[in-house]
């Protein structure tokens, strides 16, 4: 049965040069979590909420990141991953041995923005699957970074960092852009980052 954690807490929103920031509690409901703000989602700015305890994830992190240009109007709703392969079957997937690599392994098995045509207010779902693997059974720091940018110029960073073990997750952050948001093709460059090893992909959405 899936188990979802729910996490509202310490969110930075920014107003200008106002800043203002608020925590709640967290709800376990599902495999994976959600991360964001209360009522769904965190306004342009400076971006945060907590990821608590689960099944493959523990720890503390916090989604931070800036959203800058045209998308400083954007919100972002609740970060979720869920675990699709535990370490013993991603270890089978990529023939994996930390003993004969000393180095952890982490692969991007696919990235996307979803929708890929969408118009100002909508969302977009930047989603990625990967695989992390080191030692048999040891929490590695993972950072999962997203970078939006609009014909080369950066648009917004988010970005967390958490504990995992060995295993392939699926994770998303929604994009909720501003009724404003400029039109164009937007490129997402998705990295994933454990140890001294990383891996990029790229995706691409565009507003209409």
């Amino acid at each position: 049965m899936l188990k979802r954690i729910l996490a509202s807490g310490i969110i930075a929103v920014f107003c200008t040069v106002l800043l203002t920031a608020c925590a709640t509690s967290t709800t376990e409901e599902h495999k994976g979590a959600i991360v964001g703000g209360t009522g769904g989602a965190v306004a342009g700015g400076v971006i945060g909420g907590i990821i608590g305890h689960q099944s493959g994830s523990t720890g503390t992190g916090v989604v931070i990141g800036a959203l800058l240009g045209g998308l400083a109007g954007a919100a972002v709703g609740h970060y979720a991953y869920d675990q699709k392969r535990t370490e013993e079957q991603a270890k089978q997937q990529y023939n994996y041995d930390y003993s004969q690599s000393q180095a952890n392994l982490v692969r991007i098995e696919s990235a996307s923005a979803a929708p890929a045509r969408v118009y100002p207010g909508d969302t977009v779902n930047l989603v990625a699957t990967y695989t992390v693997l080191g030692p048999q059974g040891a929490e590695m720091d993972v950072t999962e970074i997203r970078e939006v940018r609009l014909k080369g110029e950066l648009q917004g960073k988010p970005q967390v960092t958490v504990k995992r073990r060995g295993g392939t997750y699926e994770s998303k952050v929604p994009l909720i852009l501003p009724q404003d948001a400029p039109r164009g093709s937007y490129v997402v460059t998705t990295t994933i980052q454990s140890g001294q090893s990383s891996d990029t992909r790229e995706a691409r959405f565009s507003v209409g």
